[in-house]
């Protein structure tokens, strides 16, 4: 096998591909099914339902019996699935912004490829941007979010005949402009909405969510750091990196590889400190742009069904950012389960239904992950034959 097929053909196996569906549907199902099964009380002026906070404890939980007794003087009615469903009314309004969502989806991967031809200098045409930019989704979807498609990322562009090194540094761009675009993102959510509004979660404040919070944007931060330092100032600071972690005694036999890779990184971070600052600019915003339309696919979703205002919507990206950082480190493929988990609890203020937001998450995930998992299977073995020869 040659260092341009290392492994992505068993990677993207069909059973690999059947698995992950499986994975995904099958969490998104139960979620679904747990939530068809509880009840729901919601406030009513002809309820016969009254909060009397049976567990004690301070909060009013909706799906809990044991929170409300029968009163001919409630202001709460008990609902089932069938009546929740009915609630959901499906409009012109819903198709619009459904529609919407599927074009935010469209536009992430447009500026994806968009950047790509920009890292390469258009070496990579539309056609070719194209199959890296699903692949490099399917990999993702394939893989477990703290491994994601990265990895595979250089080894897909390496077979469209971009050097390895050179993959490898478009690749830790890529990266760097990721966790750029995040990094600057929180300080202008705080100041839009406020920390107290962004990490709740049922209407109080989370304790863990705040530590997870502030603890992922410490690590991204840092990370961000170091890639900006190697690419920018330290072109031999990520072959340093390297050389350390395979000194490692169960990867050192491998240390060869690290050497050679410090070496490539090196020499294409060098030609990178050659571009000037319109290149920068464009990679920044084309970045900017793929991740906006990544959020706002879930806005989108939210909005087909609740009437949301602007700073609700500013809130809801900003909580992405949150779920961004659960799904990171998701042992699921493509975060299945983690994904919708969090879904349901970071959106929890938006509906008192579990139903409705298990409902919108399965949409949400079958809008946004479920197609490049077939989108990847039909065209692998097409773009396997293409890349052949090169």
């Amino acid at each position: 096998m040659t260092n341009k097929d290392p492994g992505i053909s068993k990677l993207f196996k069909a059973s690999r591909v059947w698995i992950a569906v499986l994975i995904g549907l099958s969490i998104s199902a139960w979620m679904f099914y747990r939530s068809v099964s509880e009840v729901n009380f919601t406030p009513a002026t002809d309820g016969n339902y009254l909060w009397v906070d049976g567990n004690a404890n301070g909060v009013k939980d909706m799906n809990d019996e044991a929170d409300f007794i029968l009163s001919a003087h409630g202001d709460h009615k008990k609902q089932g699935a069938l009546e929740l469903l009915k609630e959901i009314s499906w409009g012109w309004s819903s198709v619009f912004w459904l529609f919407g969502a599927v074009l935010f989806t469209v536009g992430r991967d447009f500026f994806y490829m968009w950047r790509i031809r920009i890292l390469t200098h258009n070496h990579l045409d539309w056609k070719a941007s194209f199959y890296v930019i699903m692949l490099w989704e399917f990999a993702s979807a394939l893989t477990p979010g703290v491994v994601g498609g990265a990895a595979v990322a250089m080894f897909i562009l390496n077979r469209e005949s971009i050097a390895f090194g050179r993959s490898t540094a478009i690749v830790i761009i890529t990266a760097f402009m990721d966790n750029l675009f995040f990094v600057l993102m929180i300080p202008i959510v705080l100041l839009t909405v406020g920390q107290t509004d962004l990490l709740q979660v049922n209407g109080s404040s989370s304790v863990f969510l705040s530590w997870w919070f502030w603890a992922g944007f410490g690590i991204i931060s840092s990370v961000c750091l170091f890639l900006y330092l190697s690419i920018f100032w330290f072109p031999k600071l990520a072959g340093s990196v390297l050389l350390a972690i395979f000194s490692l005694p169960f990867i050192k036999r491998w240390k060869f590889i690290a050497r050679e890779w410090g070496k490539d990184i090196a020499y294409a971070a060098e030609e990178f400190q050659t571009e000037n600052k319109g290149y920068w600019i464009k990679v920044f915003l084309t970045t900017m742009a793929s991740w906006t339309s990544r959020y706002l696919v879930i806005n989108a979703v939210l909005n087909a069904f609740l009437d949301l205002g602007f700073l609700q919507n500013i809130l809801i990206l900003g909580k992405q950012l949150i779920l961004w950082l659960f799904m990171l480190v998701s042992p699921s493929p493509g975060g299945s389960g983690v994904a919708e988990f969090a879904f349901g609890e970071l959106l929890s203020d938006l509906s008192e239904s579990a139903l409705l937001l298990a409902s919108l998450a399965l949409i949400w995930r079958f809008i946004s992950y479920f197609p490049y998992l077939f989108i990847g299977s039909i065209i692998f073995p097409s773009w396997l034959k293409r890349t052949s020869g090169k």
